[in-house]
């Protein structure tokens, strides 16, 4: 039985170089026996390298790997009770479902009888039953992932490790894969360990979520602390929208930022202090422009099915709202919010880099610009 207090891996001090260049220094980082945890950030950040760490396929320069309070810093990868899911699945071409799923525990000795016992229950499992004989170049992309999925969990691992197993498959595919990884990580009671840098993987999957940038990690929570209480730019900025702006923490419960002061839920941050207020696009209401209200002119409209994106200019500040009610370009509009749908955060070395979108309208246009370029040479042609 699962004890969910009880931390099944410990990394402590972990420092990795690749070439003379420190990819992870003093990494520590606590995983919970039973829980999804998701490794979130953008290429390079470190997260792979944590992954394979934890694996063995990476000794670290400095540091210690901990498996239930045993130092297996030295052990190699088929030595720790782990298994390893890659980007590519790795599957055995010229071997069938049946086979590949059999492979590792025929390795470890088992018999013949527990081997076919185990298979038919994978397959069960991941739903490919009377798929045992089938060659794995007659699979989708997303029937491959659950065989590799069912032969890592043939050999009953107590961590399974998963390196972006869904970045290959289609959108539709990923998003029913991530509802079944969730459902087994749930059935098998195994802790699993994922790697992605998609936010929508890692919010819609995850019992806690480590959010990284430089070999750091900026932020650890749930979905939703981490969503709705950032803990510095970047993570507001990377997990979903954000309008980050700069802001004067006036005293406690209220903030100064767009020329208005508003009541807040924060408090500590000491009076008259610089800080960075994050604001949702979805939090904001458009009202009537008047002067008890952030006002601007909207530049930019796109609907996106269930809302408008309206981007709007206060101030030379490019704002993003979401919502179902059309503004059209040119209009006037006031932003209207409430206590809550402010957060304050304290200033870091990501403030005044994420949050303005002033640079999202100027892609959109040198976007549509270089198609109706491309379009036009086709038409020379």
């Amino acid at each position: 039985m699962n004890n969910p207090n009880s931390t099944i891996i410990s990394l402590k001090d972990i420092t990795v170089s690749y070439d003379g260049e420190q990819v992870l220094k003093g990494f520590c980082l606590d995983i919970r026996d039973g829980e999804f945890l998701t490794l979130l950030g953008p290429s390079g950040c470190g997260k792979t390298t944590v992954l394979r760490t934890i694996g063995g396929f990476i000794r670290p320069d400095a540091g210690e790997v901990f498996f239930n309070g045993k130092n297996i810093t030295a052990l190699p990868p088929h030595k720790r009770e782990v298994n390893t899911i890659f980007q590519k699945y790795a599957l055995f071409p010229h071997l069938n479902v049946y086979d590949n799923i059999a492979f590792g525990m025929r390795l470890k000795g088992k018999s013949e009888g527990e081997v076919k016992d185990a298979v038919h229950k994978m397959l069960a499992l991941v739903n490919l039953s009377g798929y045992a004989h089938r060659g794995i170049g007659q699979l989708s992309g997303g029937q491959q992932q659950r065989v590799a999925m069912a032969r890592a969990l043939a050999n009953e691992p107590k961590v399974l490790l998963l390196d972006e197993p869904l970045s290959a498959l289609d959108l539709k595919l990923r998003k029913d894969m991530q509802v079944e990884l969730k459902k087994l990580q749930q059935q098998t009671g195994i802790t699993f360990v994922f790697v992605t840098h998609d936010q929508e993987e890692a919010l819609s999957m995850s019992d806690r979520v480590v959010v990284m940038d430089g070999g750091d990690i900026q932020q650890i929570g749930s979905p939703t602390d981490i969503y709705n209480e950032p803990e510095n730019a970047f993570v507001a900025d990377f997990i979903g929208e954000s309008n980050i702006l700069d802001g004067l923490m006036v005293r406690d419960f209220e903030v100064k930022f767009a020329g208005h002061r508003f009541k807040c839920l924060d408090k500590g941050f000491g009076d008259n202090i610089p800080v960075d207020v994050v604001i949702r696009p979805e939090d904001i209401d458009v009202v009537e422009p008047d002067s008890t209200h952030i006002t601007g002119e909207v530049t930019n409209v796109t609907f996106k099915g269930v809302h408008y994106e309206i981007i709007v200019d206060v101030a030379g500040f490019k704002w993003m709202i979401q919502s179902t009610d059309y503004r059209a370009v040119g209009d006037r509009i006031g932003l209207s919010l409430t206590p809550d749908d402010i957060h304050v955060m304290a200033k870091s070395q990501y403030s005044g880099m994420f949050g303005d979108y002033s640079t999202f309208s100027d892609e959109m246009e040198e976007d549509i610009n270089q198609t109706a370029e491309q379009e036009g040479g086709d038409d020379e042609n």
